[in-house]
């Protein structure tokens, strides 16, 4: 077993480097684009009076940062190279995630839009394996050009992680005799529906509440007639694009159905793989930024005339979550090389449970090294001065919206007692 980096992904890492010293550092040094990073960072990024949305100009600059990104060959590197991109694999995802969240916050990335110069497109794998050709056209390209960007309309007001148990209703109805299916229902949590071209909107068209087969994804143009935004949800680090919506009387057309007729959810679980295995290497490498920045100020503090690194009450703490991180990036990176080596559809069977198992401890881990490094540094660290409370607000979302880590333990003990997965134990009389 070799657990080197490849020459060619250390070479491919110090590219990304000097790319982020060349075009990134000195954007953010222009004009007053420091204040989206400095301690007015809320403030500047929240036009509180448009219901706490991104201002336009933080989203402004988030663009021309992809923008030079894509034009340097980075943007799209997860992509399939038909679509511009570099076939880039999981596992180099990982390490290169990690390492950009491990330089700490900045323009490079920004998790809090979802941003990197190194994009993720969890997208991509849901049209390439279940779209037309016609919507992959649409979507993917149109997605990587701007001209789409497609919301995910899962969860619902009453229904959050039970989402077999919807209450979003679709039926057949045919209007100027075209056929289609009429919508209606709520959804929450909607994420970036103020610059959403569609929303993929799950709606049940079959079976009974309760069941996994039934539910249906359609492509809601955003603006649709009854595609009403309620209120934009305020959270704990702003600024939000995440609305509560109401869908009634809307209708799209059959070609609206992404996928199977009945078979949405299983749409929906093909490409949380990629997006959780991802999401935790950036979770461990804000972790690891948190321990570094700990550890140094540990040395260079002297109070009573003593390095604070001196104190066993600091070195301890320190030396379990860097402990921690470390078991953590190994199971992180053979996950990732398992799931490069497994055919996309096969990675829930097989996989599932590992990715799960990163992804729950990843975020519960950075959480604690956030904490941490505030306890550490003390006053200044709790302070807005230093990064450690974005740091923490940010990534504490993420133990709950990536498949709050309850539902992700649920997912590991199910595979562990042999309920799901490949050990999975038959009941008596199922056919084999």
């Amino acid at each position: 077993m070799d657990f080197a980096i490849p020459p060619a992904l250390e070479d491919y890492c110090a590219e990304l480097e000097r790319f982020i010293a060349v075009e990134i550092d000195p954007l953010v040094a222009a004009d007053d684009n420091i204040r989206f990073f400095d301690h007015r960072r809320e403030h500047a990024r929240t036009d509180w009076e448009a219901g706490g949305l991104p201002r336009a100009e933080w989203e402004a600059l988030l663009a021309e940062a992809r923008r030079r990104a894509d034009a340097a060959g980075h943007w799209r590197f997860s992509a399939p190279v038909r679509y511009g991109g570099k076939d880039g694999s999981n596992l180099w995802m990982a390490v290169i995630r990690e390492r950009l969240a491990r330089r700490g916050l900045g323009l490079h990335n920004d998790l809090q839009n979802e941003h990197s110069i190194v994009g993720n497109f969890p997208f991509v794998a849901m049209f390439e394996h279940f779209g037309t050709e016609a919507q992959r056209q649409e979507f993917i390209l149109g997605g990587f050009e701007g001209r789409r960007r497609v919301a995910f309309g899962l969860t619902e007001p009453g229904h959050g992680s039970d989402a077999t148990w919807m209450e979003t209703r679709a039926v057949p109805e045919t209007r100027d005799g075209v056929a289609g299916w009429r919508i209606d229902g709520e959804k929450m949590w909607i994420t970036g529906m103020h610059v959403a071209t569609h929303c993929a909107t799950f709606a049940r068209t079959g079976g009974a509440d309760g069941e996994a087969r039934g539910i249906t994804c359609f492509l809601v143009p955003n603006p649709s007639p009854g595609l009403c935004i309620e209120e934009w949800l305020w959270t704990f680090n702003m600024p939000t694009d995440h609305p509560r919506l109401s869908l009634s009387n809307v209708w799209v057309p059959e070609s609206a159905i992404l996928g199977e007729e009945g078979r949405g959810l299983a749409l929906a679980q093909s490409f949380v793989h990629q997006n959780r295995i991802r999401q935790a290497a950036s979770s461990l490498g804000a972790a690891l930024f948190c321990i570094d920045e700990s550890v140094a100020y540990a040395r260079a503090r002297k109070p009573f005339g003593e390095e604070l690194a001196r104190n066993q009450g600091i070195q301890f703490p320190l030396v379990e979550l860097a402990t921690q991180c470390e078991m953590l990036r190994l199971l992180i990176y053979r996950t990732a090389w398992e799931m490069d080596r497994l055919p996309h559809a096969e990675i829930e069977r097989q996989l599932s449970d590992k990715v799960s198992m990163c992804n729950y401890w990843a975020n519960r881990l950075v959480c604690e090294a956030a904490d941490r490094a505030m306890q550490v540094h003390g006053g200044i660290g709790y302070s807005r001065h230093k990064p450690f409370e974005h740091i923490y607000r940010h990534h504490r979302r993420y133990r709950i919206t990536e498949g709050a880590e309850e539902i992700q333990m649920r997912k590991v003990a199910a595979y562990l007692f042999g309920y799901l997965g490949p050990n999975r134990v038959k009941t008596p009389g199922e056919i084999a």
